[in-house]
């Protein structure tokens, strides 16, 4: 699919045929600018704002259901799955609203308004029902599973979960380990693995030790 295409059908008339027919997912992405994302998909039934501060890297996936904030910068790299029901903000109002009350409306900077651009790394994985706070920088090879709130950064590799309901989600393990027995079963795919996770992760993930400069790394 072309660009030309892609800017004609994916917007609007694949979201106005939807409306009737339902939920699906469209190949084909083009950022504000104007870089062509052929293997990217989006589906029709998820809310995209601002645009020009948004930045898809190819092969991402993005289902049903998720707000996708780009206000204030937001960028999602390649390989990132997005399932359903979730939030990707770089902006938030609620406090803004609260003490300001009908104040908020008629102010151009109200108080208490959070702006920050977001991040997630390539290949990380978002469960439903997430959120992920303005100004979130979370590493590659993430999980984040569902129902988590996540905000600040969340190093490369790491799985968060919920606590509990309403609080912070928190680190519960690495995805290296858990990528160790299919990279051992399939050595044609550790070349793939290595070109975006890096040669020390590799090493990790097969061997489950650190590597001695990612030691001394995590040592400091």
């Amino acid at each position: 699919m072309s660009v030309l295409t892609q800017r004609l059908i994916k917007r609007p008339m694949v979201r106005l045929l939807a409306a009737f027919t339902g939920p699906r997912i469209v190949y084909g992405w083009v950022n504000a600018d104007g870089s062509w994302c052929p293997n990217t998909r989006v589906s029709t039934h998820t809310c995209l704002e601002g645009l020009e501060g948004l930045k898809l890297g190819d092969h991402v996936f993005i289902g049903h259901f998720n707000r996708v904030d780009g206000s204030n910068g937001l960028v999602i790299e390649e390989g990132v799955q997005i399932t359903n029901y979730s939030s990707i903000l770089s902006h938030s109002s609620h406090k803004a609203v609260r003490v300001m009350g009908r104040r908020y409306v008629s102010d151009p900077n109200p108080a208490g308004y959070i702006r920050k651009a977001t991040r997630i790394g390539a290949y990380s994985f978002i469960g439903p029902h997430s959120v992920i706070a303005p100004g979130a920088q979370i590493g590659k090879g993430v999980i984040v599973q569902g129902y988590s709130f996540v905000s600040g950064a969340v190093p490369d590799f790491a799985i968060v979960g919920p606590q509990a309901h309403g609080r912070p989600a928190t680190i519960i393990g690495d995805t290296r380990e858990l990528d160790r027995a299919v990279l051992q079963r399939h050595p044609e795919l550790q070349a793939v693995y290595a070109h975006w996770a890096g040669k020390d992760n590799l090493r990790r993930a097969l061997h489950g030790h650190l590597h001695s400069n990612e030691s001394e790394q995590e040592g400091t």
